[in-house]
């Protein structure tokens, strides 16, 4: 009886947590976001801007490449700033 009641409980538990392990990569993302790890990516982001901005005014001397270069890897940051705050 014990081991029935065991093998009925086991069943009954792995069959409610299947949809944990079922989750995609997006909804494990908006899992995370919803924990507050949206906030540090944001934090992040916006060290980096500010790095990368910082790196344009210092590239006065350096050729038009690379201050294109910089200004396109600013520009992707900033674009997934925005869609981190707003999601």
């Amino acid at each position: 009886m014990k081991t029935s009641a065991l093998v009925v409980l086991s069943a009954f538990l792995m069959s409610v947590a299947a949809p944990v392990f079922a989750m995609t990569h997006q909804e494990q993302l908006a899992c995370a976001w919803t924990a507050g790890n949206c906030l540090d990516e944001a934090k992040i982001l916006e060290k980096k801007i500010a790095e990368i901005k910082s790196d344009i005014r210092k590239s006065a001397n350096s050729s038009p490449e690379e201050v294109k270069k910089l200004e396109k890897k600013l520009q992707e940051a900033m674009d997934r700033l925005e869609r981190v705050e707003r999601n």
